[in-house]
């Protein structure tokens, strides 16, 4: 598996990457994953890291940037160094964006099927960044990822919208399966979470909690700004935002300070990601004020896993997998979004059976049991094999173990840190 990003890290593609290493894993494959030298290695059985690492380069952002070409030449430098010496000892060739140009290479070369991981059309990923529908860069982007889904033998699209694509450039229906990017993660630790929740109400104020990056597109300038609305209003509500880089944070903060929202914005900084199940549960409402994009949020799913009541922006993002029966959409300006979190926390009893069906959505549609199958689908039109009912079952199971091992394992409260030290964090 070759993944051009900072694996891992607490960011949507690595955390992408490391749900589909945990997966095969528990399908009883082994992976070798090549990718940055940026990032944590967390242990997952079978799995090796294989990093490139690049010494003057210790931190790339998210998005496009001039970092990348060296971390993405180091990376395709060591995976053709890798395949040369040892290819016939693989099955697969498995990659995640720009590395599926190498996949596309290295399958004429090596002759090993290609599965290209597909997480959102590559135009509309220059477009959230800046960059305009006709720039230059954005349709080289959308024409060599043309080529590369038309020469892999299966894709695995994020979500319905990208087999579409997958189905519009090749025109095989079954050239693409969808596997959404379900929430891979340890249950919540009621510990945590009350430690946690002592922390952010400790006035009895409700909490609007947002957790992932910070960057311009996912709308935090648009939630403050809500914020502030609701509180000229009179309706009580704390805004906590958990994630992003310290320049964003310290951005954030500016914007509130400049609002004069005093503690009603809080920037809360990273949590470990084993923490984050636990940091949802503290939360009264969930916020995703996403203001553009395509792609489904990694952070949707595990705020429908949760149970808790979710505000989201009416765009294609959310609705594809939200309706008006599990979120309150609304359209990304700070007044809809101030009157949909005022919806959610004036009637607690609507919002919590709106919590409660998301979950059961999550459950039927996004649970373990389906990402384990649509994975071993994606494998099995390279030739592997497709799973009954007891494999799926069994293959769960190892899942669940991965997980309730991971950092310090179920004596530490799945979240790998004492309750008491969360306060510090």
């Amino acid at each position: 598996m070759v993944s051009p990003h900072p694996t891992y890290s607490p960011r949507g593609t690595p955390i992408s990457v490391l749900n589909r290493c945990r997966a095969l894993s528990a399908l009883g494959h082994q992976v070798d994953l090549v990718t940055y030298g940026i990032g944590e290695d967390v242990a997952v059985p079978g799995l090796r890291y294989l990093r490139a690492p690049v010494p003057a380069i210790r931190a790339v952002k998210v998005g496009p940037s001039l970092a990348k070409v060296p971390l993405d030449l180091a990376v395709f430098a060591r995976t053709a160094a890798v395949l040369a010496r040892s290819r016939r000892s693989y099955d697969v060739l498995h990659t995640h964006e720009e590395a599926g140009v190498l996949g596309s290479w290295s399958r004429r070369a090596t002759g090993l099927p290609h599965v290209y991981d597909m997480g959102n059309d590559l135009s509309v990923v220059m477009t959230n960044y800046g960059y305009s529908r006709k720039h230059l860069a954005t349709r080289m982007a959308s024409r060599i990822e043309g080529g590369v889904v038309s020469r892999a033998d299966v894709v695995i699209a994020h979500f319905t919208a990208i087999a579409k694509r997958v189905c519009e450039i090749t025109g095989d229906p079954r050239r693409a399966v969808v596997v959404p990017n379900v929430a891979v993660e340890p249950e919540a630790d009621p510990r945590i979470t009350a430690a946690l929740r002592a922390q952010w109400s400790y006035d009895g104020m409700p909490i609007a909690l947002y957790t992932g990056t910070l960057e311009r597109y996912q709308g935090l300038d648009l939630i403050v700004d809500a914020v502030r609305d609701l509180a000229q209003g009179g309706t009580p509500a704390r805004l906590v935002v958990v994630g992003g880089q310290p320049e964003q944070q310290s951005a954030l903060r500016t914007q509130a300070d400049a609002l004069q929202l005093g503690n009603r914005v809080r920037v809360a900084g990273t949590l470990p990601p084993h923490v984050i199940p636990s940091a949802l549960q503290a939360a009264d409402v969930l916020v995703s004020p996403r203001a553009a994009g395509s792609n489904t949020p990694l952070k949707v799913f595990s705020y429908m896993a949760s149970g808790r009541p979710i505000l989201a922006t009416k765009i294609h993002s959310h609705t594809q997998i939200l309706d008006a029966t599990t979120a309150v959409l609304v359209d990304p300006e700070p007044a809809a979004l101030a009157a949909g979190l005022a919806q959610l926390l004036a009637d607690p009893a609507a919002a919590a059976a709106m919590g409660r069906r998301a979950r059961e959505l999550a459950e039927a549609s996004y649970g373990f049991a389906e990402y384990i199958r649509a994975v071993a689908e994606a494998y099995s039109r390279v030739g592997g094999d497709s799973l009954g009912g007891t494999e799926v079952d069994s293959a769960v199971a190892n899942l669940r173990a991965q997980l309730s091992m991971s950092d310090g394992g179920p004596s530490r409260g799945l979240a790998g840190i004492e309750p008491d030290g969360v306060s510090a964090v």
